[in-house]
């Protein structure tokens, strides 16, 4: 049973199979947390794992305070000169953040049966491409699939945004979905969306009903398997057998090719057609030590692999070989992620460093250094408290988040040395952006997930250019342009 925490009690863990702690070779024990203040927190409690309706209970006035909805207003950015009052200048290059506020926590609702440190970590979340979905890894071989936004009946703070932004067939469909609990009978350590094509007539087995699209929710689970599902109605679509050991993470091409890309523990990259009934195309070895992460850059050109080794493998996703080694770090790399317009690749290490690489020319553009705030530490922890666990960039292209094991959330601004937004959590272990912006959703080692705010920005006129045009030019196909050569810094993301 778990200690109720400052908000009112908390719900108990999700029942599982009893045996062996899993943990990854370089994973350091939690410290203790330190909770957010007051002022900015609004729990939820939602039941988990069939365990009834949720129940949501408002923070403080029972007001929701910091949401960024998609009314709220937005920052320029990007460094977008201009005359008139209230603009940003030339040296202005981004509005101060606000700190993220904690809109809201998920917790495993089943009672505790067996030992909670028993496989209990949110290892993976993951948002659906349009955003109408969230999975939740939450321990004990349960993933929860979840309507999003969040239902708030109790509450008067709803956004209504989702149904002016819907069509009337999708608000109907949003409606009547349901969270559903997937029962994949092992630890689940990835999880990958993706967009089933539409059925057509004579498709055989197709996965969706004829005239309709689809989502798909792929899961790397502890013995290798990986189990694809069909989102609305949780039917098992396929069972991928290859690896031989944990499947730590899945990334799918995001061009709609079905194309799925995974991760293990076997020191293995597999990649699989889901469109050729689940067939394994191509094994990538390169690596000596487990696999924790692999990323698909959005062009479908490139693939990125981070393993327990001080380089990250740059891979080509056309001829399936090793375009080169990504090194600069000086301990184990963790997490990678592309940029939107897959011009910026990012990784993170247990060296306390995020690296900004170009990926085209493996040269290291900026180095993001992990500084603890000792105020928000305790002194007798003897952990080495930096040590990242996931980064991710947002969807415009001009933020990075990151998770370290000092417990904080930090978010980045591309062109600064420092972050802009702290915020703190508890035994932090991946992280992830809402597609559209203004949240980002954190995965901790108690199986909890907690949705934050996050800075909401209007790109400048220049960055939507820059990303427009690097969405189908490559940094040699930059320089080779007859234009300034500041220009071409700009383009490249040598100056911001």
């Amino acid at each position: 049973m778990w200690v109720p925490g400052p908000w009112g009690a908390t719900a108990g863990g999700v029942t599982g199979a009893p045996g062996a702690v899993l943990r990854e070779a370089e994973e350091q024990e939690a410290v203790p947390g330190v909770p957010s203040p007051r002022r900015r927190r609004r729990r939820f409690r939602r039941a988990g794992s069939g365990a009834g309706p949720a129940e949501a209970v408002p923070g403080p006035a029972g007001r929701c305070r910091g949401r960024a909805g998609r009314g709220a207003a937005m920052k320029p950015c990007g460094g977008e000169a201009g005359p008139g009052a209230g603009e940003p200048g030339p040296g202005d290059a981004l509005c101060p953040a606000e700190e993220p506020v904690l809109l809201a926590e998920l917790k495993p609702g089943r009672p505790q049966r067996y030992d909670w440190k028993s496989s209990c970590e949110t290892w993976s979340v993951a948002f659906s491409p349009d955003g109408a979905w969230f999975a939740w890894s939450q321990g004990h071989c349960v993933v929860k699939l979840i309507p999003w936004p969040l239902r708030e009946p109790e509450l008067s703070c709803k956004a209504p945004e989702r149904k002016t932004r819907s069509s009337k067939a999708e608000a109907r469909s949003r409606a009547v979905a349901k969270e559903k609990t997937l029962e994949c009978g092992q630890i689940v350590w990835g999880l990958a969306f993706s967009a089933w094509p539409v059925a057509e007539e004579g498709d055989t087995d197709p996965a969706c009903a004829v005239g309709l699209s689809c989502l798909i929710l792929a899961t790397g689970l502890n013995d290798g398997q990986i189990k694809v599902w069909e989102v609305q109605t949780g039917h098992l679509l396929f069972s991928l057998l290859g690896h031989q050991d944990v499947v730590r993470d899945l990334s799918f091409a995001p061009n709609g090719s079905l194309i799925l890309v995974s991760a293990s523990r076997d020191k293995t990259l597999r990649v699989w057609d889901l469109s050729r009934d689940g067939r394994q195309v191509q094994v990538l070895s390169g690596h000596v030590q487990w696999v924790y992460c692999c990323s698909i850059s959005p062009d479908c050109s490139m693939l990125c692999s981070a393993a327990g080794e001080k380089s990250a493998l740059l891979w080509s996703m056309r001829s399936y070989t090793l375009i080169r080694r990504l090194e600069g770090h000086q301990s184990s790399v963790v997490s990678c992620d592309f940029s939107p317009d897959s011009a910026l690749l990012v990784t993170a290490s247990y060296d306390a460093c995020v690296i900004m690489w170009d990926p085209y020319t493996g040269e290291q553009l900026r180095t993001l250094r992990h500084v603890p705030l000792h105020s928000a530490l305790d002194d007798s922890s003897e952990v080495h408290t930096s040590s990242l666990r996931s980064v991710c960039f947002s969807p415009e292209g001009l933020y990075l988040a990151t998770v370290a094991d000092d417990r904080l959330l930090r978010i980045w601004a591309l062109e600064l040395r420092s972050p802009v937004a702290f915020a703190p959590m508890t035994n932090g272990l991946c992280c992830m952006y809402f597609p559209h912006g203004g949240f980002i959703a954190t995965g901790t080692r108690d199986g909890h997930v907690q949705f934050w705010t996050a800075p909401r920005v209007l790109s400048s006129l220049k960055h939507l250019c820059r990303k427009a045009l690097r969405t189908f030019l490559t940094t040699y196909q930059v320089l080779a342009l007859p234009i300034p050569r500041k220009l071409k810094e700009f383009l490249t993301y040598r100056t911001f």
